[in-house]
């Protein structure tokens, strides 16, 4: 008896998400490459002239002359463009919640340009912001040839943003991960698959230009010892302490730019950062930039404490008047560095009590790397595994997580919130539309185990007006839901709206979403 043929059925969403995360992976790789190697090299550039001016003092008047002119041209760019200033980063996650609607050239140009001349400036911002809002931008132009659904659209903004944050560290994990826990809040496969695709392939074309070697290759970190894990805990507390901190302080950072300077334009905002980076960079020339090289010499040295508690004073102060400005920049880089002084403050202490001998700091070092990210950005995942590859060790995912967790549980008991979430939650959106567009978006709504959805029938859930609920995906499959339809842990809402109302929708659905404690 013969057996019946079965037909194999090939899912070609998935294979054409995954082939065009792979065409953004590539392109995103160049774009953000040549970003990154020109802030290197003019950061480099920068260091050389101003040590040149202790012995030519009158090298000072020059650098301040062409420091003012990058803050006028950067000023002009974001006046024509204001959203090329700051990270980019709330704006890619106002992009994929309906809020914004970007020109994706006048983004990526301008962003390009200003970034190199605020960033390479040494300014004590990162790159990391920037490169992914740089590849969002590139993920949109792809799918305006490409893409005619909203969905699909944001599906490639989001992996073109990892592929941008995969090439600025070489780290496409993280930048995946970071895409789907902290931006784009969903796991959806399409998602990740396309983010994944574009991270690995915008790794590859990264790597054929910096070479195989990690960001932060600070040697080999031995395995910490599980007598010493109370180290940990302690550690953990205070950065979660310091994370909150750093957190409400880089929120007041623009207020006290407008209290100060209210009389200048916000977009020239930047031209203060860069005159008071003349005196920092004359006094301090080694620790300009985003501050990769100095975690990296931190282990070869034995620092002192008071050399560490200055250095974490003077990173963490210019930092926030770096940022403030509005300047094109990044945070993560400078999170780090904060992060690795305040291990190694921590570890200079123990070592000084011999509660900790000396060849575990570096340990420490790294471990707080991940724990003072995971505490500002509230992204645990994220923070853990984007250390580990910048490092380049898989051995310490135990004490990375349990340092992680614990400054995590220390900024969420004090009310901190995600970052760029706060971030995002101060831009106002200049136009409100209120008529009915006649075109159809789709808003995909994750339900998480302690939600108010779960283990209701839809007809029990109060929808918002001008709703429709059409799918309800769980796994692999997507079933039409009727009044009956239980709602699971883990399941996706597919809810069709009116374009115009799709923002709106998506903060009712949420708040509607949220586990019942959180309204207490």
């Amino acid at each position: 008896m013969e057996q019946a043929k079965k037909k194999v059925k090939i899912n070609s969403a998935h294979l054409s998400y995954i082939l065009k995360g792979v065409l953004i992976g590539a392109i995103a790789g160049v774009v953000v490459g040549a970003f990154r190697w020109l802030i290197e090299k003019s950061l480099g550039l920068w260091k050389y002239v101003f040590q040149m001016a202790h012995q030519q003092p009158l090298y000072l008047l020059a650098i301040g002359v062409v420091l003012v002119l990058i803050g006028l041209v950067i000023g002009k760019l974001v006046t024509q463009q204001p959203h090329i200033s700051g990270s980019g980063i709330p704006e890619i996650e106002g992009q994929l919640a309906g809020k914004f609607k970007f020109n994706w050239w006048a983004i990526l140009w301008r962003k390009f340009v200003a970034g190199v001349l605020a960033i390479g400036s040494g300014l004590f911002l990162g790159r990391e912001g920037p490169s992914i809002q740089l590849g969002g931008a590139v993920g949109q132009g792809v799918a305006d040839i490409t893409e005619d659904s909203k969905r699909g659209h944001r599906v490639l903004i989001a992996s073109g943003a990892a592929a941008g944050l995969s090439a600025a560290f070489n780290a496409p994990i993280a930048g995946t991960l970071f895409i789907l826990e902290e931006v784009y809040h969903n796991f959806s496969p399409l998602v990740w698959m396309g983010a994944l695709s574009a991270s690995i392939t915008a790794d590859v074309v990264s790597m054929n230009v910096f070479g195989l070697e990690t960001v932060l290759h600070v040697g080999v970190v031995p395995g910490l010892p599980l007598k010493y894990y109370w180290h940990l805990l302690i550690l953990g507390v205070v950065l979660g302490l310091l994370g909150y901190f750093y957190q409400r302080t880089l929120l007041q950072s623009s207020v006290w730019y407008h209290k100060l300077f209210g009389r200048i334009p916000r977009t020239y905002h930047g031209l203060i950062a860069l005159c008071l980076l003349v005196p920092v960079g004359y006094f301090f020339t080694n620790t300009l930039g985003g501050g990769n090289v100095i975690i990296i010499k931190m282990v070869q040295v034995d620092p002192l404490i008071i050399s560490l508690f200055l250095l974490f004073v003077l990173r963490f102060v210019f930092s926030m008047v770096s940022y403030g400005s509005g300047l094109p920049r990044g945070i993560f880089l400078p999170i780090l560095t904060l992060g690795a002084v305040i291990g190694m403050l921590y570890g200079a202490i123990a070592l000084k009590f011999n509660l900790l001998p000396s060849k575990y700091m570096v340990d420490l070092l790294v471990f707080a790397m991940a724990g003072y990210f995971a505490g500002i950005g509230k992204a645990p995942f994220t923070a853990i595994l984007l250390v580990t590859e910048m490092v380049g060790s898989l051995q310490h995912l135990v004490p990375l997580a349990l340092t992680s967790l614990v400054a995590y549980i220390v900024v969420d008991l004090l009310g901190g919130a995600p970052i760029y979430e706060s971030l995002l939650g101060r831009m106002t959106v200049k136009q409100k539309l209120h008529v009915i567009s006649g075109k159809n978006d789709q808003v995909e709504l994750p339900v998480f185990d302690d939600s108010r959805f779960v283990g209701q029938q839809v007809r029990d859930i109060n929808w918002p007006a001008n709703t429709l609920l059409i799918g309800v995906r769980r796994g692999e499959k997507t079933a039409i839901p009727n009044g009956d339809t239980l709602i699971h842990p883990g399941d996706t809402l597919v809810v069709l709206v009116d374009n115009n109302f799709s923002s709106d929708v998506r903060d009712q659905l949420q708040k509607l979403n949220r586990p019942l404690e959180d309204e207490e």
